[in-house]
């Protein structure tokens, strides 16, 4: 019942990956390489977190 005023994990974490992955295209459009791949593996990590969150869910 009370479910509903429970935060969403996943929400909080979408909104860290699609700041990460803004801040890696920032990164290779100025040139910087390096900081470009550590933002994007980053990233990648956080959509695997973001992805066992909603399997975790479906079961």
């Amino acid at each position: 019942m009370f479910s509903l005023f429970k935060k969403d994990p996943s929400r909080k974490l979408q909104k860290m990956y699609e700041s990460t992955l803004e801040k890696a295209m920032f990164a290779q459009r100025n040139g910087d390489i390096k900081a470009y791949s550590s933002l994007s593996v980053d990233a990648a990590k956080l959509a695997e977190q973001i992805q066992q969150i909603k399997d975790e869910k479906k079961i």
